[in-house]
């Protein structure tokens, strides 16, 4: 694919599955605030002249650090009450890729993960091997603690109880799979890279990892096409969803809104999944295709005007003022294919 100059772009997310009665005004707001933020590091990074991996880093950063997403500080409790966090990136002009998973002492796992790409010939690092890797390189490790917050012991708590009934999980099907953040960017030299950080499930066992860490599932990028995805992770692992989306992009020539919307609002559903994805080619075309009753979301296009939105009703951003203001169509950002 011939690859003219283009604005960059920054397309970034905080998780679907979004419960609307749960979300209190003051969350609501919150959650704006600190969208509108990743978008307003990320984009000052681009216009920087920073590279794709550096763009995505710098979002992903902001959402890892509020407790309000399920990742880095606010990251779900397993089932033993631990916090394990995964995370990948994704440089789309080389194929690079690095990622960690069931790490427990890491602050900013996107961080670890992008030195694994660029410091190691690895791909993946796992559990005390990653947290090695990062003292060798003088990343600190945080105490566990510090990932605990009331809101995430409660909903483990609550999950607890419903076990020791024997009562399926009142969320299974809404919040409990639900939560991971990511960017997707394309930067001044017209390059793309992926990223995504998450917590995982609450009340997960057995040292459960997702498709968030793992490159061509949750993430993936390359010199077409860029994706970082949000949901039930064992369905977009058996779909291979984020590789999947870019190959019909790169080798098929498929429509970028319309190769999102077949995985996620089609290929994944008929499983028995849900969720969603943010995606991004290499002219700039957004897709941001959603199967659930919201997803946290956020873009600056080519216009370079920041937009934010939460509920699956809010417009396309076509009129909507700057973030944190609500600027998104039902499941589907920029005149998506439905």
């Amino acid at each position: 694919m011939s690859h003219a100059a283009v604005p960059p772009v920054l397309v970034i997310h905080g998780g679907s599955g979004v419960i609307t009665h749960d979300l209190t005004p003051a969350k609501e707001k919150a959650i704006r605030a600190a969208l509108a933020k990743a978008l307003e590091n990320g984009y000052a990074a681009l216009k920087a002249g920073k590279s794709a991996v550096a763009v995505v880093s710098a979002a992903i950063v902001v959402l890892e650090d509020d407790p309000n997403f399920n990742a880095g500080k606010g990251a779900v409790f397993t089932h033993d009450g631990k916090n394990e966090l995964d995370a990948a990136i994704m440089d789309g002009d080389t194929r690079r890729a690095g990622a960690v998973a069931g790490v427990q002492r890491i602050g900013n796992p996107i961080l670890l993960a992008r030195a694994v790409m660029e410091k190691t010939p690895y791909v993946m690092l796992s559990g005390r091997g990653a947290e090695a890797f990062a003292q060798s390189i003088g990343m600190p490790l945080v105490d566990p603690s510090y990932f605990r917050t009331e809101e995430r012991w409660q909903q483990l708590q609550k999950a607890l109880k419903e076990d020791s009934a024997g009562k399926p999980h009142a969320d299974d099907e809404t919040t409990k799979h639900f939560g991971t953040v990511g960017a997707v960017a394309l930067d001044t030299d017209g390059h793309l890279a992926a990223g995504t950080s998450t917590g995982g499930i609450n009340d997960k066992r057995w040292g459960r990892i997702g498709d968030s860490p793992i490159i061509g599932a949750g993430t993936y990028a390359n010199s077409d096409c860029a994706v970082s995805a949000t949901g039930w992770g064992e369905y977009y692992i058996r779909t291979v969803a984020a590789h999947a989306i870019c190959m019909q992009v790169s080798q098929m020539r498929v429509p970028l809104k319309r190769a999102a919307a077949v995985v996620i609002n089609q290929e994944i559903p008929a499983l028995g999944g849900n969720g969603g994805a943010i995606a991004l080619d290499a002219h700039g075309n957004i897709a941001i295709p959603f199967n659930t009753d919201g997803m946290y979301r956020g873009w600056i296009d080519a216009s370079g005007v920041p937009h934010v939105a939460i509920h699956g009703d809010e417009d396309d951003g076509s009129s909507a003022p700057p973030a944190p203001a609500p600027a998104d169509s039902t499941g589907d950002a920029g005149g998506q294919a439905q």
